[in-house]
């Protein structure tokens, strides 16, 4: 039997076998720059932002926080002339000030504060996240147990979502002791104005707006500057046109597949490393990871696929190999609040973190790029994974790491069957 190819089925075959648009791995015949890193060096955060330096602790790449501390012994020893004794008995005692412990659970600079996951007296759009302790002060707990709950609660629970505010010296002992000795005056339930203030009642946010308008995302303008970038010629003389003359064609599922394991650099790479390296090889134009031109290009070539599910092969055994490393990933505890993805994203998923609502894993990766309108910016994955290590207190690696590639690998696996809509809005 002969089979007849139209000429898009055969520039569809072309752009399988170039691309290795249905392969677990990157083609060998695609051309890659694969020395220079793909991002501006030396490495800027950004652009304003002074960064601070949290190499005493736990990264994606390396584990060097503090280890579990051992139970913490209290004595009577006042930390100044306001302070109050709360029980005088001699094993069950905490010497601190209620006052000043109230301000310390609501100072948002201590790693978010205690509202951020607790219901408490007077806090504005308290968390869920942890239980509601705004009664804590008749449970007949004690003063000593309460202290290293604190300090350390991975004493009691290893897997905790609740950081070693103690052991990761993010309050001292002797403000700890003001904490303790406020919890110990809270007795009575706190009553909700309305249902929004309550994080049991609070309504689910509902994304509403038509991303695609572009009268409503920004992001849209730049699906116009990739189309210009497209057909714009580098300094070899060739454009992306020259090779791909139908996108809408040729990049009609391509996006769908990505990322894929690249055995030449033994890494799994996203779609915005693969612009920066892919143009150097081939156009020589320079597009860095999360300049406007690698995120417009980025957000055209997900566009491109708009409408199709996300189809991640999971057959080949290096693509296995990144999904089990990303998961693993997932769930190391990272930065001085010892947080793991897992945390907020499975352990913690639909609940609130203050006023913001944690999504779990499925339904995070089908909107990326996004515009962040609190930002005024597109941000693309690799973004997103670095503010989550600058929120809890960890340093961030450089876009195109390889812990980054094998966290994005899973998740795009974890949401196959989830349809592109590329590039979304959200806060």
């Amino acid at each position: 039997m002969r089979h007849v190819f139209t000429k898009t089925a055969l520039v569809i075959a072309l752009s399988s076998f170039c691309f290795g648009a249905q392969a677990s791995e990157m083609s060998r015949d695609v051309p890659l720059e694969m020395e220079q890193p793909s991002y501006k060096t030396p490495w800027d955060r950004y652009s304003g932002w002074k960064p601070t330096d949290w190499s005493n602790f736990s990264t994606l790449r390396q584990a060097v926080s503090p280890p579990v501390s051992f139970m913490q012994k209290l004595d009577k020893s006042t930390t100044s002339d306001s302070d109050i004794i709360i029980n005088d008995d001699e094993s069950d005692v905490i010497v601190g000030d209620p006052a000043k412990g109230k301000a310390l659970v609501a100072d948002r600079k201590r790693g978010g504060s205690c509202y951020a996951c607790h219901i408490l007296p007077d806090a504005s759009l308290p968390g869920n996240v942890g239980i509601n302790i705004s009664t804590i002060g008749v449970w007949g707990r004690d003063d000593e147990y309460l202290f290293n709950y604190i300090y350390d609660p991975r004493m009691f629970n290893p897997s905790t979502v609740m950081p070693p505010w103690g052991a990761h010296g993010i309050f001292s002992k002797d403000e700890i002791k003001h904490i303790v000795a406020y919890l110990k005056t809270l007795s009575k339930p706190v009553k909700f104005e309305n249902t929004q203030e309550n994080p049991d009642t609070r309504a689910v946010p509902v994304e509403t707006r038509e991303n695609l308008d572009e009268f409503v995302n920004p992001a849209m303008m730049n699906v116009d500057l990739a189309k210009e970038l497209y057909e714009t010629e580098g300094s070899t003389g060739k454009s992306c046109k020259s090779c791909h003359e139908h996108p809408d064609v040729e990049f009609a599922t391509w996006a769908t597949n990505m990322p894929k394991v690249e055995t030449r650099m033994n890494k799994v790479i996203g779609i915005e490393e693969f612009i920066t390296r892919h143009a150097r090889a081939t156009t020589g134009a320079e597009y860095l990871a999360q300049s406007e031109e690698n995120l417009s290009m980025a957000v055209y070539l997900r566009y491109l696929a708009n409408g199709r599910p996300i189809a991640i092969d999971k057959s080949d055994r290096n693509t296995q190999l990144a999904i089990r490393r990303g998961e693993e990933l997932m769930e190391r505890k990272i930065g001085q609040l010892n947080f793991a993805c897992v945390d907020c994203h499975e352990a913690s998923a639909n609940k609130w973190i203050r006023g913001q609502y944690l999504g779990g894993f499925v339904g995070m990766m089908d909107h990326f790029p996004t515009y962040r309108t609190s930002r005024g910016e597109i941000w693309d994955i690799r973004k997103r994974f670095q503010w989550c290590g600058v929120a809890i207190r960890a340093n961030e690696l450089e876009p195109d790491a390889a812990e980054y590639g094998d966290i994005e690998m899973y998740l795009m696996a974890k949401n196959n069957g989830r349809i592109l809509s590329i590039p979304g809005i959200r806060h």
